[in-house]
């Protein structure tokens, strides 16, 4: 698979402002992810921010773009955070509301790779884009979880961060201290960060093996005491319809959706939100993705299953599938 981070931009002269612009578009898709858990919707993020920056680089403006002022803007990054920022929130309230009526479970996304500007920040970004930590995210207010991914995972200052939400540096203090406790409570946070990193690989080996055994007795060895497995099938696909719990259900559950739908061949192993995963195939075509969450032990604290065919048309068209008619 290939990665893409957006879709392709308008045809405009090579100048400062599409430099500037091009230069902070990996952090603005991050950005982006983080706060939406949505591929496609990060993408229109990034896309209604440059058309926003467009606006204020008019032709003939060449490398210095404007405020809505006519102010020059001194710092262009500083700019396409705040815009990106404030536009992902405005789609974040609307995706919280229209969320009450989703069927099921609702999951991120899952994505190949972070575009971050180089293998080290994309290092230092990896735990933040897990499938556990982004899960852990959706107890936050869009408020909160802007504050706290700036404040903690992209390192803004509180001076930095007050102006890109628009409130005082003491109410983004509130707002990142509420978020961290609301973390701190979830028993599931201790899952979230990164996985001693010769554990995980094992473990995912490990667990693969004993899916393609069938056998439950493989899988509960390999799970931690308070296992979880969390779905989202959105309405559109088969999957378990609320959270199974427990070694035994857990290890049964899995063995048994591999016996039944999860061939030898269909199951392979694949880098997803930065972490070891699983890709599922029928006939070769991407059906689901499987994550897990690991604790200090190296043993299986939570699996997420992403079955909802919506969330898996970025991954289908980064293999080089083409796409189903609508209604399909």
């Amino acid at each position: 698979m290939t990665q893409t981070t957006s879709r392709k931009l308008a045809t405009v002269p090579e100048d400062g402002a599409l430099a500037a612009f091009e230069a902070a578009r990996p952090r603005l898709w991050s950005l982006a992810y983080r706060l939406l858990g949505s591929a496609a919707d990060a993408e229109d993020a990034v896309q209604a921010t440059w058309l926003r920056w467009q606006a204020a680089a008019p032709a003939g403006d060449g490398d210095r773009p404007h405020d809505g002022d006519g102010e020059a803007i001194r710092s262009p990054e500083a700019w396409l955070v705040t815009a990106c920022t404030r536009l992902c929130l405005d789609l974040r309230r609307a995706a919280d509301r229209a969320r009450v009526d989703y069927v099921g479970m609702w999951l991120p996304e899952p994505v190949v790779a972070d575009p971050a500007p180089d293998p080290a920040e994309q290092a230092e970004l990896a735990s933040s884009l897990s499938f556990a930590f982004l899960h852990l995210l959706e107890r936050l207010s869009p408020a909160e979880r802007a504050a706290y991914l700036l404040r903690e995972v992209f390192d803004y200052g509180y001076a930095e961060l007050a102006p890109v939400l628009g409130r005082s540096e003491p109410a983004c203090r509130q707002l990142v201290s509420r978020a961290r406790r609301a973390l701190a409570a979830e028993p599931a946070a201790a899952g979230a960060g990164t996985p001693p990193a010769d554990r995980e690989p094992v473990l995912l080996e490990g667990f693969l093996e004993a899916l393609r055994s069938g056998d439950p007795t493989r899988l509960e060895g390999l799970l931690a005491e308070g296992v979880e497995v969390l779905s989202d099938h959105g309405g559109k696909a088969t999957a378990a319809t609320r959270t199974v719990r427990g070694r035994r259900a857990v290890s049964r559950l899995l063995a048994g959706l591999s016996r039944r739908y999860w061939s030898p061949g269909g199951v392979e192993r694949a880098r997803l939100n930065g972490r070891e995963s699983l890709l599922l195939r029928e006939a070769g075509r991407i059906v689901g993705t499987l994550s897990l969450a690991v604790d200090a032990e190296g043993r299986c604290l939570r699996v997420f299953i992403q079955r909802n065919p919506d969330k898996l048309a970025h991954l289908r068209r980064l293999d080089g599938e083409p796409a189903l008619p609508d209604g399909l």
